[in-house]
């Protein structure tokens, strides 16, 4: 049975100019703007009591990302307490895997669960799941963005929708956990030992994801923002073989369909991605936007 959803104090927006766009649209399209916008990624919100209380009624992960109106108050709940530039969904970058056929758990710690897919035979369980479709699958990422936008309307901020990139995406798959404990071990094998089924697992996701990219777009997202966090753990030329490629197919495919939407592209810092090391691929991406975590 579903608990009340605790409301914070709301923060009074500033006033509305209908001749331009949000400030943080207008800054990831590159034009000139009168400030830095600020926004909070979605574990940032986790700080806040009015989310910790919500985890009492809802205390799984995929609870919260995945019943629409819970979703939905935890992205707003940022904006209406501090009057954030933007907004986004609240969600993760696996949400759309049980849509090609991969079931995950993640615990309330952060842990990560899959089935592995290291051989031929545990990649068919996705090439054999059928069409991927977000609006039938993951009907709720629209139905959040959707009611997000509606929220949105006639304020300063934009709204963001996001997706993990193939790289970082194959890594959960193969390594069936988040591979930072073992430095990747497994998926280092894969690429080494059955490198075709590798690059076959990373084309399957990157068509899969731009897809998925378009759909947030066509469902209200004005800003695409795609995670490649693990990517940095990769050396120089690694990268270049494993990571960029796909990173290049998926922000292709959005800037195609949808050229007016700007793309943020970000990775975490790790061994080869340190101080901007990477930046310069990452910018070959071709985002209109690079993320650069000052840590």
């Amino acid at each position: 049975m579903m608990g009340a959803l605790p409301q914070p104090t709301e923060f009074k927006p500033h006033a509305v100019r209908q001749d331009q766009a949000p400030l943080l649209l207008r800054a990831a399209r590159g034009e000139v703007v009168e400030r830095t916008p600020v926004w909070m990624m979605r574990q940032a919100g986790r700080h806040m009591q009015a989310y910790r209380d919500l985890v009492k009624d809802y205390p799984t992960f995929r609870e919260r990302s995945e019943i629409p109106e819970v979703s939905l108050e935890i992205s707003l709940q940022p904006y209406r307490a501090y009057g954030t530039d933007g907004v986004i969904l609240f969600s993760d970058i696996l949400t759309p895997l049980p849509a090609m056929g991969v079931d995950f758990q993640i615990s309330e710690g952060g842990a990560i669960a899959i089935s592995p897919i290291r051989s031929r035979e545990a990649f068919s369980r996705m090439t054999g799941a059928g069409d991927f479709d977000p609006e039938k699958n993951v009907p709720f990422v629209g139905e959040v963005l959707s009611k997000l936008r509606l929220e949105l309307s006639n304020t300063n901020a934009t709204l963001l929708g996001f997706v993990g990139l193939p790289f970082t995406l194959a890594t959960y798959l193969v390594e069936g956990a988040t591979g930072t404990k073992t430095n990747f071990a497994e998926m280092r094998k894969l690429r080494e030992e059955d490198a075709k089924l590798a690059h076959d697992i990373l084309q399957h996701l990157a068509e899969r994801i731009a897809q998925y990219a378009i759909y947030q777009i066509d469902s209200g997202a004005q800003v695409i923002q795609v995670f490649d966090s693990w990517a940095g753990h990769l050396e120089p030329h690694e990268f270049d073989t494993w990571a960029a490629p796909y990173q290049k197919y998926v922000v292709q495919a959005i800037q195609d369909a949808r050229p007016e939407v700007p793309v943020i592209i970000y990775m975490a810092p790790d061994s080869y991605s340190k101080g901007g090391a990477l930046i310069e691929r990452l910018a070959a991406s071709g985002a209109t936007m690079i993320a650069t975590p000052n840590f």
